[in-house]
C-alpha cells in the first residue's frame, strides 16, 4: 500500500493500524494526516508509548494523556479517581482521534487500562469510548518495557480485536534505495536469514585495526557510547567545566520533564 492509499483510508474515520518496515513512511504518512485533521478544524490526541517517542511525534505518552501515570494495574477505585480528575475527564471527552506512535512498545495491560479510563469517562462501551483510534508502529521492532517477562503485545487484548482495525501495510522504501542491502534488512526483520544474506553483510567486513582512529563508531548501549565520549573529551586541552541541571515547579512536572529529556543531568 502506498502512503497516498493508507491517507485515504485514515480520512475515511476508521479505526487503523498503519503499520510497514523502517522507512516506509509510517511518521510521514501520520504526520500528513495531522495536519488534514487540523485543517478540518479537529485537534488530535497524539500520543505515544514512550517518552523518547512522544518528542519526535510532538505528543505525549499516552501514560499522561490517560491519567494512568507509571500504574501497573487498576482497580475500580483507581478508575473512578482518575476518571475524575478534571483535566483528565476534560481532555478525554475533548478527543475525537487517538494517535498512538510506536505501539509495538506498548503492553497489553497498559492498552487496556488506557481504554478503561476512556469508557468510564466517556460514559461508553466502545472500546476507547468511542474514539476513532490510529495506532502506529511495527511488531518487528522494539517489544514492550517492563520488568514483567512475561509482557503480553498490544494485539494480544481483547481491546484490539474489539476496534475492528483496518490494517494499513506500506509497501514503498524512502530511506533506502540499495535493494541488496534492503534484501539484507527485510531477511533479518522477519528472521529469515540465509546463507547469502550472511555472505553479503560479510563483503563488508573490516579489520577494525585498518581503521582510522576518527572513524564514527556505533554501539548498542548508551554506557559503551559514554566510556568513548568520556575518553575523547579528556584528551582535549583546557579546564572542563561542568553544568548541572536546575529546576523549579510541581515535583510531578518537573520529573516528567526530566524523564523525557534527552540531556544528561550533569553535563
Amino acid at each position: 500500500m502506498t502512503q497516498g492509499e493508507a491517507l485515504a483510508v485514515l480520512k475515511t474515520g476508521a479505526n487503523v493500524y498503519l503499520t510497514g518496515e523502517p522507512g516506509s513512511g509510517k511518521t510521514h504518512t501520520i504526520n500528513e494526516f495531522v495536519g488534514w485533521l487540523r485543517a478540518s478544524g479537529i485537534e488530535p490526541s497524539v500520543t505515544a508509548a514512550t517518552g523518547i517517542a512522544a518528542t519526535h511525534v510532538g505528543g505525549m505518552t499516552l501514560h499522561s494523556w490517560s491519567g494512568i501515570g507509571i500504574m501497573e494495574h487498576l482497580t475500580r477505585a483507581d478508575v473512578d479517581r482518575i476518571a475524575s480528575k478534571e483535566h483528565i475527564a476534560k481532555r478525554v471527552m475533548k478527543a475525537k482521534v487517538l494517535i498512538i506512535e510506536e505501539i509495538s512498545m506498548l503492553s497489553a495491560t497498559t492498552f487496556e487500562m488506557a481504554d478503561k479510563i476512556c469508557r468510564e469517562v466517556r460514559r461508553s462501551d466502545k472500546p476507547f469510548g468511542g474514539l476513532v483510534v490510529i495506532l502506529v508502529g511495527d511488531f518487528f521492532q522494539l517489544p514492550p518495557v517492563s520488568r514483567n517477562k512475561e509482557v503480553k503485545f498490544a494485539y494480544t487484548s481483547p481491546v484490539w480485536r474489539e476496534l475492528n482495525l483496518i490494517t494499513c501495510y506500506l509497501t514503498e522504501q524512502y530511506r533506502q534505495d540499495d535493494s541488496d542491502f534492503l534484501s539484507v534488512l527485510s531477511a533479518i526483520r522477519s528472521g529469515e536469514v540465509e546463507e547469502m544474506h550472511h555472505d553479503r553483510l560479510m563483503t563488508r567486513h573490516t579489520d577494525l585495526s585498518a581503521l582510522p582512529p576518527d572513524a564514527p563508531k556505533l554501539f548498542s548501549h548508551n554506557a559503551d557510547v559514554d566510556r568513548i565520549n568520556a575518553g575523547e573529551l579528556a584528551k582535549l586541552k583546557g579546564l572542563a567545566r561542568k553544568f548541572h541541571i536546575t529546576s523549579r515547579g510541581k515535583d510531578s512536572l518537573v520529573g516528567a520533564l526530566m524523564r523525557g529529556c534527552l540531556s544528561p543531568e550533569t553535563l
